[in-house]
């Protein structure tokens, strides 16, 4: 899938203001840090669309793009160690829970993991959170540059036999990007792309 066109549509902390529409949304999620800004920017070609910062917690609303006029790409803001208020992490933490529960539109959340480090508490704890809510969800693991390819399979190995030794019965899809080559991009929008077109065929039928 190319993208032709990528748009800001709407910020809010309010998901009853999300946009009015019946198009599906991808949601991606990620802890403070992860690169998700740059992925966003990179997977549309687009360099200043999502807001980039040398600061964690940039991202502090439900951020709207509408994408190729059919889809909205969703950024949500960054959990883990930004440096807000214990008052303004509640907050995040409650419309982005909102967010989840209640926008239909959502067809897959995107969790970004950095691909650095051995599997993380909160992304694991996140994890099942969505399991638990029955969110579809798939891994993107990040900055895959910054690692050689053994430490790569080493650390996404880690990640899975975790999920594996839980309750994870099967793993969800998973991507290795890396924003800075700019690789990764084409398989996620592959993929969703096909979700799109799963969707159109349900509502044909």
């Amino acid at each position: 899938m190319q993208i032709r066109s990528a748009t800001f549509v709407i910020s809010n902390s309010d998901v009853s203001k999300c946009p009015n529409s019946s198009l599906p949304e991808y949601a991606f999620i990620g802890r403070s840090n992860v690169g998700k800004s740059s992925l966003i920017n990179a997977i549309c070609n687009k360099k200043k669309l999502a807001k980039t910062s040398s600061r964690p917690g940039k991202t502090q609303l439900i951020n709207h793009f509408l994408i190729n006029q059919n889809w909205h790409l969703v950024d949500l803001p960054g959990f883990g160690y930004a440096r807000v208020s214990k008052t303004q992490k509640k907050v995040f933490q409650k419309f982005i829970t909102n967010y989840f529960k209640q926008r239909k539109q959502l067809v897959n959340a995107f969790l970004l993991i950095d691909i650095r480090h051995e599997p993380q508490p909160i992304d694991m704890n996140f994890m099942e959170w969505l399991g638990e809510n029955y969110i579809p969800f798939s891994i993107i693991f990040t900055k895959a540059d910054k690692l050689k390819p053994a430490a790569r399979e080493r650390n996404i190995n880690a990640y899975t036999q975790k999920m594996l030794e839980t309750q994870w019965e099967e793993l969800p899809p998973i991507f290795v990007t890396s924003s800075l080559h700019k690789t990764g991009g084409e398989e996620i929008l592959e993929y969703i792309y096909s979700l799109n077109q799963s969707l159109s065929e349900t509502d044909l039928s």
